[in-house]
């Protein structure tokens, strides 16, 4: 095999990556070039012809220099400013678009998250900025896909979030659980994903009911554990399949809940390795980070691109 040129580095054929960092560099090496992006994206694909809002028609946009560095293009015909910012997360922020795009590819390239404080030390700027920035993308660009419930052969579970007890609690099991925040998710064999954070301490039969019809069709083929808030959610389907647990039996055949479990398995040994700890606040946020990109993981076009694509879109 003949040696890698050090001067030209390429991804190799056996990488896993979609979007290596030389190719990030070479593609967005400056905040100028961030802003010709989102002018492109947004409003001018050729970068000089656009649609005028205020002479309602197409015209051509420059962009002049000014001393104050405004990031906008100025309609030839009436003057009118269009400023590829407005309406998206990058909107009034006085941190580089640079920073923004990196940041970005940092969320899109780890599987088990980036800590705010990671990022901090990665591009310079203070905690309160780094934290802004990830809470941003996680509530505004990374949010679950909603316009299909999941089909086929799905599995619902429920898991508990928050920290382990302590040595010397002598708390018993309810009162240990009721410190934790409860969340259902669903899965697709082979497909997509869905995470929610109940609310409480414990998922009733009513709320399991309510979020397995709300996520999963009817004629799906449903697989639980053997707990009771699973009963009448079973009711609805044609196919309910349990898992007997508390009989430690975890596979039988094609009925299992294996792959719920090993997502729940990502997510809490991220939270646990990168954040430590998720305030039931903001534990909606982090469970959208990684269910979209679990959701994400076979895509032909890098997670980046489609998040990046995303953000170029004004936000709703």
């Amino acid at each position: 095999m003949a040696p890698a040129d050090r001067k030209n580095p390429t991804r190799a054929r056996t990488s896993e990556s979609q979007f290596t960092f030389l190719e990030f560099q070479a593609r967005f090496p400056d905040d100028e070039t961030c802003l010709e992006y989102l002018w492109t994206t947004r409003y001018a694909p050729d970068g000089e012809t656009a649609m005028c809002p205020k002479c309602d028609t197409e015209r051509i946009f420059k962009r002049y220099p000014m001393t104050q560095q405004r990031q906008s293009w100025t309609c030839s015909a009436c003057g009118h400013h269009i400023h590829p910012t407005a309406g998206t997360i990058f909107h009034k922020s006085s941190t580089a678009l640079h920073l923004w795009f990196f940041a970005i590819y940092i969320m899109t390239s780890t599987r088990c998250g980036v800590s705010a404080k990671q990022l901090e030390r990665e591009l310079g700027v203070t905690y309160k900025t780094a934290w802004r920035i990830f809470h941003l993308i996680r509530t505004q660009l990374m949010t679950q896909d909603e316009d299909t419930p999941l089909s086929g052969d799905v599995e619902a579970d429920e898991t508990y979030m928050g920290g382990k007890p302590r040595a010397n609690d002598k708390g018993t099991v309810g009162e240990k659980k009721a410190k934790k925040t409860a969340v259902f998710g669903a899965v697709e064999r082979g497909g997509k994903v869905r995470a929610e954070v109940v609310g409480g301490s414990s998922v009733s039969g009513v709320e399991a009911k309510a979020l397995v019809s709300d996520l999963i069709k009817a004629d799906s083929r449903l697989y639980t554990d053997d707990s009771p808030i699973y009963r009448g959610a079973g009711l609805m389907y044609s196919e309910h399949h349990t898992i007997n647990h508390s009989a430690r039996v975890y596979v039988h055949g094609h009925v299992h809940t294996q792959t719920i479990e090993g997502f729940f398995s990502t997510l809490k040994n991220g939270i646990r390795g990168a954040y430590h700890a998720v305030s039931p606040k903001h534990l909606q946020g982090y469970l959208n980070e990684y269910v979209w990109r679990y959701n994400h993981r076979d895509d032909r076009v890098a997670m980046f691109e489609l998040l990046l694509l995303r953000a170029a879109l004004p936000s709703t």
